[in-house]
């Protein structure tokens, strides 16, 4: 490369390059997820965080300086970030452009100062950081490229960016050796991988390599508005983590067919685009949900007014009175969105560990409540830090996010609200309450693997607990079981039982009965949660 700087032009394109190589690897990305749990999704989260980025700077002019295109990369990032790993980049992608907005043309040290401040940025975004993740290769990153430049401060850019990306995945290779759980599973970590897509991409662009920088076609408007006697027209796009099998096709097609009309399915590798009128599209996003992530979700009123569905959150158009507190949570189902109704949530976004809402998804969820002070409820430990990053971005209200790691904690926290108390009084309370419910999901495994010294294979039933799996069998009842027995203790009182949309009620009552008679001491409740991916969601109190 002839020049040794990076101006406002270069910097967009080996950004969109960066995030163009990990859109390319994050099916794999997703497959270095520890559990082997349908839901692995990585590389779908940092995709998505980046491409909203991506979609800030193309909406650029061409000449647009260097203040502008950090202004887009940062924004874009922060509001776009899905799971833990998506607001970790975005926190990265903060503290970087923090540096480099202020000068027209980054050079050596320059970068080596943005580097520092993002790992700096990165690092206080997370309350108790963990090595051996994807804050220890952004640090190995931003260590060597200082080290290049000390030793040699007349040191080429290309030759900075070279060392630093190589010693960046020497470093990935050994986050193995740093968390052993990475280590029995036997894969490197997801995010650190991810973060090294972004930087080799980058760093291609800068040596003049050539890549394709043109943007993935997305849904922007159903495709077609023919005579229908339903309300809407829902169109969407679901990733699937293995090609679309026969059966899965079928059966799709059947379902649309018996709840809509004017079906459109269209396959593109693993990507299936659909289109459909019906009078329920949260009922087709349920249903889809179990095949894959979803996105470019577009909701049209046939009736003529047209709504924006945002990624499925399901929020009212009046906001009511107003009022001292208001509640958010983060569910999916349509059983258990009744509960949090009943318990007077006033927005419920559609998502949790299959589909994380964004960070901007729960700051339009909080503005929509009518309210001084919003509680938020992530109810999933992948989506606290978009919540959390969604307080610091609401400007105009008191926003309190409980950590809520699980839908019951979510449900506990609720419950545990006393009106009379101050928002800090709840706010303490609902930490108390939660801290004493335990959580199983019980899902199938998608991979062989081993660990925690569990022998686990492709399709068998796992119950994933708290702190990690708890039980691994062949049947559904007997692990549910299990992982039941490996959650109680002397102070047990409640067993709460949440059967998801593919078990049948019967034989979820059959497992409440069973647990009665094994634990006669404790009360046991059953209710119909309607959860996708999970067969049963049960918590110990």
């Amino acid at each position: 490369m002839s020049t040794n700087t990076i101006n406002a032009q270069l910097c967009s394109k080996m950004f969109l390059a960066g995030a163009k190589s990990l859109e390319a690897k994050k099916d794999w990305i997703n497959e270095l997820n520890v559990f082997p749990v349908p839901d692995g999704d990585t590389g779908t989260n940092m995709t998505m965080t980046a491409m909203s980025a991506v979609n800030e700077i193309n909406n650029l002019e061409d000449d647009a300086p260097m203040s502008a295109v950090a202004k887009a990369m940062s924004s874009g990032s922060l509001r776009g970030a899905r799971g833990n790993s998506g607001v970790i980049l975005s926190q990265i992608l903060r503290g970087f452009c923090k540096v480099v907005r202020d000068h027209d043309e980054v050079n050596t040290e320059i970068i080596c100062s943005a580097f520092q401040k993002a790992v700096e940025t990165a690092y206080r975004a997370v309350m108790k950081p963990k090595e051996g993740t994807i804050l220890t290769v952004a640090r190995a990153f931003s260590e060597k490229a200082s080290e290049l430049f000390e030793n040699d401060p007349t040191i080429t850019m290309e030759m900075l960016l070279c060392g630093s990306v190589n010693y960046a995945r020497e470093i990935l290779m050994k986050t193995p050796e740093m968390l052993p759980v990475l280590k029995e599973a036997g894969v490197v970590d997801s995010g650190g991988a991810g973060l090294i897509q972004i930087l080799q991409g980058a760093f291609d662009v800068y040596c003049g390599k050539e890549i394709d920088l043109s943007e993935t076609v997305e849904i922007t408007n159903p495709e077609q508005k023919p005579a229908t006697r339903f309300a809407y027209r829902l169109g969407l796009r679901v990733v699937s983590r293995t090609a679309v099998d026969d059966k899965t096709r079928t059966n799709l097609s059947a379902y649309l067919d018996m709840i809509g009309d004017n079906i459109s399915m269209k396959e593109d590798g693993n990507t299936l685009t659909i289109a459909v009128n019906t009078d329920d599209p949260g009922r087709v996003i349920t249903y889809v949900l179990p095949i894959g992530p979803i996105y470019d979700v577009c909701v049209e009123n046939l009736h003529g007014e047209e709504e924006a569905m945002m990624e499925g959150a399901e929020l009212s158009e009046d906001p009511g009175p107003k009022k001292d507190v208001g509640f958010v949570t983060v569910s999916v189902g349509a059983g258990l969105k009744k509960i949090f109704e009943d318990l007077g949530a006033d927005v419920i976004i559609s998502g949790g560990q299959t589909m994380n809402p964004s960070t901007e998804d729960v700051l339009n969820a909080i503005h929509k409540v009518n309210a001084d002070t919003v509680f938020v409820f992530p109810n999933n430990k992948n989506i606290i830090l978009a919540a959390s990053q969604a307080k610091e971005l609401c400007e105009d209200k008191n926003v309190i996010v409980v950590p809520t790691r699980s839908i019951p904690q979510g449900i506990t926290a609720m419950i545990s609200y006393v009106p009379e108390n101050t928002p800090e009084e709840n706010e303490q309370l609902m930490n108390e309450e939660i801290a004493g419910v335990h959580t199983a999901e019980l899902t199938y495994a998608v991979r062989d693997t081993h660990i925690e010294d569990k022998e686990i294979h492709q399709g068998d039933i796992m119950g994933v607990g708290d702190h990690g799996i708890l039980a691994v069998g062949k049947e559904i009842e007997q692990t549910a079981l299990d992982s039941i027995a490996e959650m109680m203790d002397d102070d047990s009182e409640l067993i709460v039982i949440y059967y998801g949309a593919d078990t049948n009620a019967d034989d979820a009552k059959a497992l409440a009965d069973k647990v009665r008679q094994k634990y006669p001491d404790c009360e046991v409740e059953l209710n119909e949660g309607g959860q996708p991916i999970y067969y049963y969601i049960i918590s110990v109190e």
